[in-house]
């Protein structure tokens, strides 16, 4: 009886160094991209309630944080160099993330059963079943951007990545996106395997990036993982996995591969009222009940724009001074992973101050819109 061969490993889309950059310069974006929607969920919450909620929502934020850091770390290995104050690196939201799936986008509003079912949606395992559901075809015509739905012109195309109207449409792909956040990470590894055994034939390596420019764990502390040094293949492989699998338990695992609970099923625990414990099934938690008060919140208008404060002088110019603040932030940030990782310490603590000034516009309602508190408008 003869043995069938194996199926041939999908053809990686990721084939030159230049496209691997480009991808991992998209993580970035991508990992960011939650983070003011976490952010403004967390601190819609009142002070001392909703304790179950305020530890979810700030672990996952602090986890993304990480996450951001071992992008930007693998990216500097293979010679990149991360861009966190490029011109529409911060979506406009409401927003589809950047090459994710597009049958939802992610709004900036208050913690409700609507913020945790989108971030459910961003986390989502979603191992598709063939190699072809891996991909979303772009309805280009949802988009408004043509009448027919096919992809408009490559010079269009061009035009549109550069100027940050379409964002998370993969370079060298505009019209493919992924169908989750791990599909998208599991493409740039098959990229790195096939670029390094590509190099390693002809005796080199794409790990050519300044060994200075890695964030080292004695920078970043947060009590939600470990930086990973990222020196080569082994290490770059690492990196990203954990990203997936702490983000939504990559191929459907409550736990990632240090212990902790994937971000998906942190957020499933507050919507079905249970945490987890060792041995549970996804969708099955039988660890104390989870304790969540949905009219402890602050009405934080969705999607607050500056425009929408016009009639508040005074939180007007508070909101300017938070995008101000958020500027420096990313700018901090950026400047640690270029090179001046002690800056990344810097920017923590800059975060906590960007915290306070969230609080002086989540607790100040809005004049002109009833029921509706003013927030952070993230418009950089």
């Amino acid at each position: 009886m003869s043995v069938p061969e194996p199926e041939p490993a999908p053809e990686p889309k990721i084939q030159t160094i230049e496209e691997l950059r480009r991808y991992l310069h998209d993580g970035l974006q991508l990992e960011h991209a939650t983070l003011p929607p976490y952010l403004i969920a967390l601190y819609s919450l009142h002070p001392g309630k909703n304790s179950d909620a305020w530890h979810v929502i700030r672990v996952v934020a602090v986890e993304e944080m990480l996450h951001l850091t071992l992008v930007a770390n693998v990216l500097n290995a293979v010679g990149g160099t991360p861009d966190l104050t490029r011109t529409n690196f911060v979506p406009d939201y409401p927003s589809y993330l950047p090459c994710g799936p597009d049958y939802f986008k992610v709004h900036l509003r208050p913690f409700s059963p609507e913020a945790l079912d989108t971030f459910l949606k961003i986390e989502k395992p979603a191992q598709a079943p063939t190699e072809e559901d891996r991909f979303v075809p772009v309805d280009w015509a949802a988009l408004g951007l043509t009448s027919d739905g096919a992809a408009p012109p490559a010079a269009k195309l061009a035009e549109l990545e550069e100027s940050g109207t379409v964002l998370g449409l993969v370079p060298g792909e505009p019209t493919t996106r992924f169908l989750s956040i791990g599909e998208f990470y599991e493409e740039i590894i098959r990229g790195i395997n096939h670029l390094e055994d590509q190099a390693r034939k002809a005796g080199k390596t794409i790990f050519t990036g300044d060994p200075a420019r890695q964030v080292t764990p004695e920078y970043f502390y947060s009590g939600g993982g470990d930086v990973i040094v990222v020196t080569g293949r082994d290490t770059a492989v690492a990196a990203l996995t954990l990203v997936a699998e702490q983000g939504e338990g990559l191929y459907g695992g409550i736990y990632d591969s240090q212990d902790e609970i994937a971000h998906y099923y942190r957020f499933q625990q507050l919507e079905l009222g249970r945490y987890y414990q060792k041995g549970d099934d996804p969708g099955d938690p039988s660890g104390p009940e989870v304790n969540v008060d949905w009219d402890a919140v602050y009405p934080v208008k969705p999607d607050i724009k500056l425009a929408d404060l016009t009639d508040d002088p005074q939180i007007h110019a508070a909101a300017t001074e938070f995008n101000q603040s958020y500027a420096t932030f990313l700018t901090n940030v950026n400047l640690a992973y270029n090179g001046q990782p002690d800056l990344l310490l810097k920017a923590v603590w800059e975060m906590f101050r960007i915290r306070d000034s969230m609080n002086r516009l989540i607790r100040n309602p809005l004049t002109g819109h009833p029921g509706a508190n003013a927030g952070p408008t993230f418009e950089l």
